[in-house]
């Protein structure tokens, strides 16, 4: 299950603000139909339970901005129900004239608070907060004009609505659940994928210093060759040995900590891009492909390219601007990261720009870097949209 991107969200809150205006509207059209009673007691009975309606709309509506407050909006809202329930008894029970507050308001906004609360409260608060917004839903309408008045009917209809937001509150759940769990297990993926390429790494580095030693050690006893400065080896080696620790060091800072995690699984394409390389200096996004949803597989290697660009980057070239383009062209995802070059030395490409590479081709697709006209250096990565394009495995 997608989560709804911005625009749908907006559009979501939008409704509930109408929809629970509507519902405002409603109570009052009702409760003036009503009239005011004559007794002065009966009308401040009336007058006290008159806001509620607006009141819990309110809490209904505070829901999205605090949701960690979920259990005490409901507590309240339940408890402002309850008591204009028991404001309307007590007025019966007084012999004054029973004029019973609207309830349309209050039943939506415990309906939306006891779905909230059943997707993202502990199971016992849910729960609790599910009977109480139940028990309140359907006492309204019973309490307030009797059991024998054809509007206790109502319950029935409050009662299906209570218990629909539960079962989408309980979807939810379980869908939020499900998304994390992909979530973990793609992370646990990445970081297994960081953990092969550490081993690849140390063993190229490891390897290298072997060679260089074995080399010195075997021109060393022959006398038809000129001596080696053995500064110039230990030169060498301890170079190989800072190239690997810093290599090295950077994987596992990876794997320890979760600042290059990877996006969620629902993540759009831009932001893929963005979240890899928020210190780029310029993003170009076309908006239709801004939106667009990506394969996990693909969204993990387009934030490891990201990243492996944006390395690359601050290390040759840290006072630099980079640009990043992303389009869409004859079913591709392309790719492209620009920075400007401080030298005009072409360097070998590295470790981590190779694994890429191999990365990208295992999913059908292309990567190319190397200098560009102008003293800029670019990194293009290619892949397919048709997931029938990926080798067989992938």
């Amino acid at each position: 299950m997608t989560a709804a991107g911005p625009r749908a969200r907006r559009s979501v809150f939008v409704a509930e603000i109408v929809v629970l205006t509507v519902a405002i509207a409603v109570d009052t059209v009702l409760a003036l139909r009503q009239g005011r009673p004559d007794n002065a007691l009966a009308a401040g009975f009336v007058s006290m339970v008159a806001s509620v309606g607006p009141a819990v709309a309110v809490l209904a509506v505070l829901r999205r901005r605090f949701p960690r407050r979920i259990a005490r909006l409901g507590a309240a809202v339940t408890g402002l129900s309850l008591v204009s329930t028991a404001s309307t008894v007590v007025a019966s029970d007084l012999g004054l004239q029973r004029t019973a507050e609207p309830m349309v308001t209050e039943v939506l906004a415990a309906a939306l608070l006891a779905g909230a609360g059943c997707r993202r409260l502990p199971p016992v608060q849910a729960g609790t907060l599910a009977a109480a917004t139940g028990l309140a839903v359907v006492a309204a309408p019973v309490l307030r004009y009797g059991v024998d008045s054809p509007v206790a009917l109502v319950a029935v209809p409050a009662a299906l609505m209570w218990g629909v937001a539960l079962a989408m509150g309980l979807v939810l759940r379980d869908a939020d659940t499900r998304h994390l769990r992909e979530v973990e297990q793609m992370r646990t993926n990445e970081r297994l994928q960081l953990a092969r390429e550490l081993h690849d790494l140390v063993t190229h580095y490891v390897s290298g210093i072997v060679v260089r030693v074995q080399a010195a050690r075997s021109l060393a006893g022959r006398p038809d060759v000129p001596a080696q400065d053995p500064a110039e080896v230990y030169g060498e080696v301890e170079q190989a040995g800072t190239e690997a620790l810093v290599a090295m060091r950077k994987l596992v800072g990876m794997l320890r900590s979760n600042e290059h995690a990877l996006p969620l699984p629902s993540s759009s394409l831009g932001d893929i891009v963005r979240s890899a390389g928020p210190e780029a200096e310029e993003v170009d996004i076309p908006e239709d492909v801004n939106e667009m949803p990506v394969p996990p597989e693909l969204a993990s290697t387009l934030h490891r390219v990201m990243l492996e660009a944006m390395t690359n980057a601050r290390r040759h070239a840290p006072r630099s601007g980079v640009t990043v383009v992303v389009r869409v062209a004859n079913d591709e995802i392309v790719l492209d990261i620009c920075n400007d070059m401080t030298s005009t030395v072409e360097k070998p490409p590295g470790y981590g720009l190779v694994g890429m590479t191999e990365r990208v081709a295992a999913l059908g697709g292309t990567l190319t870097a190397g200098p560009q006209p102008g003293n800029r250096w670019r990194v293009t990565a290619r892949l397919p949209l048709d997931e029938t394009a990926l080798p067989r495995g992938v």
